[in-house]
């Protein structure tokens, strides 16, 4: 590997991306220092803790082991000498609300399916590791469906096989890394053009069992209708790789992924925030709210608008505020952290609870912007599996509703949503929490455009439509800034953890061939 020894590198911003860089630029022998505007490092993937509370504020799910295997393998380690994992029975548990609608004819009796129950509120069903009693639980919903189940499982382990190794471990973000054979040979075989409720209406006729291979794509930031049949892969990295939970949650990977930095050398300087990001290579001065710093390169994980906006002058951005105002963006959301005296014994670690229905909710996310009237929401209890992030005798929850980012979401606003939410989940879930509530937190919109300088509040970054994988991402080097990088959502491979944490390879290896010395 080409090496960095004696030059230097400022990576803006402590997200997945930004601390993954961290890793790969201080093992080729650059002196690596990162800056958080916040209190304390992971980016979206901050902590709250209050009152003996303990909440993972973003991430949750500990998907695809294999990319962080991958990650730690690359310096020689393992994932458990950081953090343990433990797999999670039930994968998680759907509410379906009640619409009337039942099973359609011919399918298998309600009882004789263990993970598939009626309530008065709906229908509940749990996916679980075993495919077999997967596949039963779907034959249940429509005659032949189980089978159906196991063909789509199996295309979907092909195409994330050939899209994580020629399309996601390999950053493809230009024309001319798509004119190769073998590339054009295996893109081919992937779903690249049409939508997912397109691909998915191929194998499953029911409504309900659509849902529960696509609600996977609310963490690409997408709708069934605006992503790219290629997102299939997802159903492999859920049914067959498994949903994980990891010790200290999502924020103990952070802990994990810092400690190796450290153990680099990376310095982590948190509460500095940049302001400014003057010159270019081998003469960059960042400056930032303690003072200025002369490195020799900059890498930056924070959002890219805000980056390209905010931090760089008019004449070094690669785009228009026009360019940013055009592009489709990922959900926000309104979150409720809430701490919870007793047990919660309807939900499981994850639940979702879903209409039957759930093109409204995506249409008042992507068409016509407004508060869901009938949300399609996330549950999420670690307590069940973690006795660390609660109070004895009490329970973690936090509750998640995709909103449309740029929604107004004022103290009135937010008070009417919080009770909506709460008398939702009593009607469909059968969970009574208002009055049992000891800890509150409300996180919207102006949180994530405040706290993590996003645009419009997006949580996520920008969506994975069509005209917006892959080369029509942007790309990791800035075009008017030698020296400049980019890691996270906005660039290749995209958004989720897994994917922002293999930008930063990506961001990281990109300076290392353009700057690093073979000699050394």
């Amino acid at each position: 590997m080409q090496s960095l020894s004696g030059q230097s590198v400022a990576i803006v911003g402590s997200g997945f991306g930004g601390l993954s860089a961290a890793c790969y630029l201080a093992d080729a022998g650059a002196d690596v220092t990162v800056f958080e505007k916040n209190e304390q490092v992971g980016g979206r993937a901050s902590r709250l803790e209050r009152d003996g509370f303990r909440f993972d504020m973003g991430p949750s799910w500990y998907l695809m082991p294999d990319a962080f295997e991958r990650f730690f393998g690359h310096f020689d380690r393992d994932p458990a000498e950081f953090y343990e994992l433990e797999r999670l029975d039930p994968h998680y548990r759907i509410f379906f609300k009640e619409d009337g609608e039942g099973s359609l004819p011919g399918a298998t009796a309600v009882e004789e399916v263990p993970t598939r129950s009626e309530r008065e509120t709906g229908e509940v069903i749990d996916l679980v590791p075993e495919l077999e009693t997967n596949k039963q639980l779907f034959e249940s919903y429509e005659p032949g469906a189980g089978e159906a189940l196991e063909r789509y499982l199996d295309q979907s382990s092909e195409n994330y096989r050939i899209g994580m190794d020629d399309f996601v471990y390999t950053d493809r973000s230009r024309l001319r890394d798509w004119l190769d054979v073998d590339v054009l040979r295996n893109a081919r075989g992937l779903s690249l053009i049409g939508s997912m409720q397109d691909h998915v209406e191929n194998y499953f006729e029911h409504p309900k069992l659509q849902q529960v291979v696509q609600y996977t794509l609310v963490f690409l930031g997408g709708s069934p209708t605006n992503t790219p049949a290629l997102y299939n892969l997802m159903s492999h990295v859920d049914f067959n790789l498994g949903v994980w939970y990891p010790e200290g949650g999502i924020g103990g990977v952070v802990d994990g992924m810092v400690q190796l930095g450290e153990e680099l050398g990376v310095e982590y300087r948190t509460g500095e925030a940049v302001t400014e990001i003057k010159g270019r290579a081998g003469g960059f001065r960042v400056e930032t709210e303690v003072g200025g710093h002369e490195v020799d390169y900059v890498l930056s994980d924070a959002d890219m608008p805000y980056t390209e906006q905010e931090l760089l002058p008019p004449q070094k951005r690669q785009y228009t505020e026009e360019y940013w105002e055009s592009k489709t963006y990922a959900p926000s959301a309104f979150l409720m952290y809430l701490g919870v005296e007793g047990d919660v014994p309807e939900l499981e670690h994850h639940t979702l609870v879903l209409p039957t229905d759930w093109d409204e909710h995506f249409e008042q996310i992507f068409e016509e912007p407004a508060w869901p009237d009938d949300p399609a929401y996330y549950l999420c209890v670690p307590s069940k599996t973690d006795d660390t992030v609660a109070p004895e005798g009490h329970s973690n929850l936090f509750a998640l509703v995709p909103i449309a980012p740029g929604l107004d979401d004022d103290e009135e606003t937010r008070e009417w949503y919080r009770e909506l939410v709460l008398d939702d989940i009593a009607a469909n879930t059968g969970t009574e929490i208002r009055d049992r509530i000891v800890v509150e937190e409300i996180f919207s919109v102006s949180d994530f455009a405040g706290r993590y300088n996003s645009y419009d509040g997006t949580a996520l970054g920008m969506a994975h439509t069509l005209t917006q994988t892959a080369l029509f991402r942007p790309n990791h080097r800035s075009s008017e800034v030698d020296g400049l990088y980019f890691a996270g959502s906005y660039t290749n491979p995209g958004i989720g953890v897994p994917m922002c944490l293999i930008s930063g390879e990506h961001a990281a290896t990109k300076l290392i061939e353009d700057y690093g010395d073979a000699t050394k």
